[in-house]
């Protein structure tokens, strides 16, 4: 049955714990880059970024994803000093001014060491714990909550490559892999989230691949976590710019929920929550859990 794997649990996050599978949770993107592929330089500001994840909150973004570097094909990596400088003052107004649940977008101890103290609950590393070695001993230090992502080699040349024998045999044992450095550095299994990494490192089908066998994912035993949203799977098949592929991104969603997502990140908040809205209220309908009109 479609989305039949989705299972109710919590996801341990610091001091609180997210109730994950009754409804597709919203990770809202707050990109404070001058380069990411989506939006990169409209809030590199930290008054606008502020302002942003704030709308964000309004719009229903149960998680607001702040990142100071851009991961989108062949970017460069940025110093951790100019990281630390972009996230900081943003995680700080956020966990101060607001309840919401906080994630820092970043591969690096020292980045998230910062966000963590600042009050972030999430990190969320979309090397999966495979670039820096002292990344798990942080998480595990604050009781964060992680997502452990899937990627092909570095942003740099991810899409050099994107031939897999074993699409989701290779993800799967790379994730693995993550979970295991996890294991070994205290972090509790209720603390991870994983994410197969929708764009990066993937040809164009395979990422529509992907997403048609999430449930595979499932043997993993952790909730599911994809991100499609503006990305160039959806633009390379609509032939459209990043600004006109709200509409593809919404598809995508959709496929993605039906299919068992447990969370999504996204740009447009509240489009995408309506979207998420009308896939769970399907989904219990199929299950027979549906309220009559």
């Amino acid at each position: 049955m479609i989305g039949a794997g989705r299972r109710k649990t919590v996801w341990e996050c610091r001091q609180r714990g997210l109730e994950v599978g009754e409804r597709t949770l919203t990770m809202g993107v707050v990109n404070v880059t001058p380069d990411s592929f989506s939006d990169g330089g409209q809030f590199v500001d930290a008054n606008r970024a502020i302002a942003h994840a704030l709308r964000l909150v309004r719009e229903g973004a149960d998680i607001i994803d702040v990142g100071g570097e851009s991961t989108r094909p062949e970017s460069d990596p940025v110093p951790d000093d100019v990281e630390i400088q972009r996230v900081l003052p943003v995680i700080e107004h956020l966990a101060r001014e607001t309840s919401t649940t906080i994630s820092v977008d970043t591969t690096k101890a020292g980045v998230a060491q910062e966000a963590l103290r600042a009050g972030a609950h999430i990190v969320n590393d979309i090397s999966g714990f495979h670039y820096d070695p002292d990344l798990p001993k942080v998480v595990a230090e604050y009781g964060a909550g992680v997502v452990l992502m899937h990627i092909r080699a570095h942003p740099k040349d991810m899409q050099a490559d994107t031939f897999y024998h074993d699409l989701f045999g290779e993800i799967s044992m790379y994730l693995r892999e993550g979970m295991d450095k996890a294991e070994a550095a205290g972090i509790s299994h209720e603390a991870i989230v994983v994410d197969p990494g929708i764009g990066f490192g993937k040809s164009v089908m395979d990422n529509y691949r992907l997403i048609d066998g999430l449930e595979r994912f499932r043997q993993l035993q952790c909730p599911i976590l994809v991100g499609p949203s503006r990305k160039s799977f959806i633009g390379n098949v609509l032939n459209l710019p990043v600004d006109q592929r709200i509409w593809g991104t919404a598809a995508a969603v959709a496929c993605a929920v039906l299919r068992g997502a447990d969370i999504v990140r996204v740009h447009d908040v509240a489009e995408m929550v309506q979207v998420t809205t009308i896939c769970d209220t399907f989904l219990r309908s199929r299950n027979g859990s549906g309220t009559g009109e």
